[in-house]
């Protein structure tokens, strides 16, 4: 018991670090254009951190960072090493003012840990059963798409801001927002129909879930119009599935409050630029003060993406450890104390800043304009919204990065620092092998001293 309750202080105290290390991903380009001070940067991110709490409820990344190692693999000694690892690793780098991916450290100390156990502890180890392949090898692959998502559309939002069309800007950012909610209502489809599919065979664990999905599937489509607590009601009249449980899953399923959000948003850009193009004569100035107003927006929605994504992989290992420790038995049992201290360890931690890191995302990679800010921004949110919904735990400082360079790319390939670039990609790819030597090397402490 001692030592899961060291585990649990420890990953909250990582989130803490996760937050000041990660500051700089929503606050570097709001403090760079001077739309904020530093300090009322940190304290704006800080409380859209927390704000996350009350959106993102089905925690798909908190469960895959707890399921990317395979549980007869987890151990308390095994979460302990790979959560020191992940500390060492994300202090160093933000001494040094590298902005590297909290996330990788995570994921890389967790692996690493449990393979080293596996091959020095465990009896004829098969280090291929170790690991989910499938899960790392998503994070892997998200190191490079994540960035490159970023960027194709900040790229795409920069241009079409910068056209002075107000009727082809309008156009496209309706279209934009209806493909983006049917994307979402896709994911919330899929993400009903696992949460059904799990409860129901949970129940019932030799019933084919292909022989009865074309009954069910029909009534999910409906939640948006009946609401969880009906459509749980037919369901179970329909199959034998525990209805209370059924109308919470779906509850958290939902997608309704993102969905809102979009909406409200692009409102507020239309708005913004049919007043400075139509209800008063249009000037450089009135264009760059609407776009600080608009940064604030786009830097709060960024930092909401990051309190969602970052939170629930802490979320993830202190319910894996919990699970280790005998105290729950499934990742579904989470207790509700959980998400609400990763929220605020991380919130508290974005107060706390990250001073030297900011200077790298806010001018070293580009010269960012507070309309180049709000393009990026919205396009690292966008991103991180889409990837949470995956379930794929990516890295918010390798969103936003590619985000800069999308908005750089715009000016001239030129006005991007290669250079500073190619270093941050290189400590990006080395932070997963280090964190798992990190790991080894403390789990191989532990279990000799």
């Amino acid at each position: 018991m001692t030592l899961l309750l060291t585990i649990i202080i420890l990953a909250l105290i990582f989130d803490y670090i996760n937050g000041f290390h990660d500051a700089a991903n929503s606050i570097a380009t709001v403090v760079s254009t001077k739309v904020l001070t530093p300090l009322q940067a940190v304290a704006w991110a800080a409380a859209f951190n927390f704000v996350a709490f009350f959106i993102f409820k089905d925690h798909s990344v908190a469960n895959t960072i707890g399921k990317t190692v395979t549980p007869s693999y987890i151990t308390l000694e095994v979460i302990f090493s790979g959560l020191v690892a992940a500390i060492v690793w994300n202090l160093l780098t933000w001494w040094w003012g590298i902005p590297s991916s909290s996330s990788h450290t995570l994921i890389g100390g967790f692996s690493g840990a449990a393979l080293a156990n596996a091959y020095f502890y465990m009896d004829s180890p098969i280090l291929l059963e170790v690991i989910d392949f499938e899960k790392i090898s998503k994070t892997i692959l998200f190191i490079f798409l994540a960035p490159l998502i970023g960027g194709v559309i900040s790229l795409f939002i920069t241009l079409n801001t910068m056209s002075r069309s107000f009727i082809k800007k309008t156009g496209i950012i309706i279209l934009s927002t209806l493909l983006t909610l049917l994307a979402f209502d896709h994911f919330e489809d899929k993400k009903m129909k696992e949460v059904t599919k799990k409860i129901y065979l949970s129940q019932n664990p030799t019933s084919d879930w292909n022989e009865i999905s074309s009954e069910v599937e029909p009534l999910l489509l409906q939640i948006d119009n009946l609401g969880p607590e009906i459509v749980s009601q037919r369901i179970s009249s329909i199959i034998e599935i525990d209805q209370k449980k059924l109308e919470g899953g779906l509850s958290t399923s939902s997608n309704r409050p993102i969905e809102i959000g979009i909406v409200v948003c692009s409102l507020i850009f239309i708005l913004g630029f049919f007043f400075t193009q139509h209800l008063s004569k249009p000037s450089s100035r009135k264009s760059s003060n609407l776009f600080k107003r608009l940064q604030l927006l786009s830097s709060a929605i960024f930092s909401v993406g990051h309190g969602g994504n970052d939170a629930q992989k802490v979320m993830g290992i202190i319910t894996a450890a919990m699970i280790a420790g005998c105290q729950i038995s499934d990742f579904s049992q989470m207790p509700s104390w959980v998400p609400l201290a990763c929220y605020l360890a991380i919130g508290l931690g974005t107060l706390s800043g990250g001073w030297k890191i900011i200077k790298t995302m806010g001018s070293k990679i580009t010269k960012v304009s507070p309309l180049e800010g709000v393009c990026a921004e919205t396009s690292g949110a966008i991103t991180l919204f889409m990837t949470e919904q995956m379930g794929i735990p990516v890295s918010t400082t390798h969103t936003i990065t590619g985000s800069i360079i999308g908005v750089g790319a715009t000016k001239r390939l030129s006005a991007v620092r290669w250079g500073v670039t190619l270093q941050l990609i290189w400590a990006w790819i080395i932070t997963i092998p280090i964190s798992a030597l990190l790991a080894s090397l403390v789990l191989l402490i532990c279990k000799n001293f």
